[in-house]
């Protein structure tokens, strides 16, 4: 839809994405590289993957680029651009024992199966903004990590998980279903409300990573629900990524994507009465995005005790895409001269109907 009732409605427009592309190419500083922002800019790149639905670095700098650092406009971008492509196969299923874990904690075990593995994390260091100027910066290289340091080589965790203990020792509710066989496909099929834990999780791991988390801080922190979930693991590394070879049929990795899964408890108080095990929530979602795995494991485990408190399912599974929010707001800005019209004609007569009755 275009302005047409403006003068020169046309040229303006033309104009308009004019400017757009004087802001992307033009400026006096230097071209950024693709490069330069999988690398300086991975965790923009990473929530731009995440909400798009696609791994693809690459593609998801270059949207990253075109949207001017915009992460919804680009994870739209992202996502448009993934309809386009065809499907060629399905990946097999993959445990997520075969993570290759670049860190590994456990909040709630001080030492846990395996051990505890920091990686590269700011937990610990101060929010301070770093105001050495850039000349410095550009010939500042980091120190060497000695022998045994965070940043080891990647490693899987073939001991025993923190979660298998408590359900060794019948401390953790059993969630597995047989009514959800294969995860269900949101791209192909909406998911609405009593749709399976797949598609609540499918919508999660895609969603607006703020929305996301102010639902889960809204949410957990409402009176009725005692006390806050605790993480019993929290993993960052790669994931293979297998499909069946089409001659041998055999399974074959084709790619290694980095994920983040967390897994949180909380004991199974209210609403029910049972208070002898722990319920359990998941998390799972490309990149390196621990704040969106921690409050997705969170609000699986707050739809699983309490689905229709606050509709949060609804919430969960409607509400947190990110760029079907920003489309509705898009397309606010656009004409609707015969919307603001009617409504004016119809507040006139109220008013005018109004005065006549005084």
């Amino acid at each position: 839809m275009g302005y047409a009732g403006v003068r020169g409605g046309q040229e303006a427009i033309v104009a308009a994405e004019r400017l757009v592309a004087e802001a992307r190419f033009g400026g006096g500083s230097g071209w950024l590289e693709l490069g330069q922002i999988t690398e300086r800019l991975s965790a923009a790149v990473d929530r731009v993957m995440g909400e798009g639905g696609l791994w693809a670095p690459e593609l998801a700098a270059r949207a990253f680029r075109q949207a001017q650092g915009d992460v919804l406009e680009a994870a739209q971008l992202l996502r448009a651009h993934r309809s386009t492509l065809p499907r060629l196969g399905y990946g097999l299923p993959v445990g997520t024992r075969d993570l290759r874990a670049v860190r590994r904690i456990s909040p709630a075990v001080r030492q846990p199966p395996g051990g505890q593995l920091l990686g590269r994390t700011t937990d610990y260091t101060p929010r301070v903004l770093d105001l050495t100027p850039d000349e410095q910066l550009r010939t500042q290289r980091p120190a060497r990590s000695g022998r045994g340091a965070a940043t080891a080589s990647p490693r899987t965790h073939d001991a025993i998980e923190p979660d298998a203990a408590l359900r060794a020792e019948g401390l953790l509710a059993d969630r597995r279903v047989t009514t959800d066989p294969d995860p269900y496909d949101i791209t192909r099929a909406p998911a609405r409300p009593g749709a399976p834990r797949s598609a609540r999780l499918s919508a999660m791991a895609r969603a607006e990573t703020g929305s996301l988390t102010h639902l889960w801080y809204m949410c957990s922190r409402a009176p009725r629900h005692d006390g806050p979930e605790i993480p019993l693991e929290l993993r960052r590394g790669r994931l293979p990524l297998r499909v069946r070879h089409p001659h041998t049929g055999r399974p074959v990795v084709v790619a290694a994507a980095r994920v983040t899964e967390a897994r949180t408890v909380r004991p199974t108080g209210r609403p029910r009465t049972d208070g002898t095990r722990f319920d359990t929530g998941y998390g799972l979602c490309f990149g390196e995005n621990e704040p969106k795995a921690l409050a997705m494991a969170g609000l699986d485990l707050l739809v699983h005790r309490d689905p229709h408190t606050d509709r949060l399912e609804q919430k969960v599974l409607i509400a947190l895409d990110g760029p079907e929010a920003s489309g509705f707001l898009e397309h606010l800005k656009l004409p609707h001269y015969v919307d603001f019209r009617s409504t004016m004609e119809r507040v006139q007569a109220v008013r005018a109907a109004a005065g006549g009755a005084r």
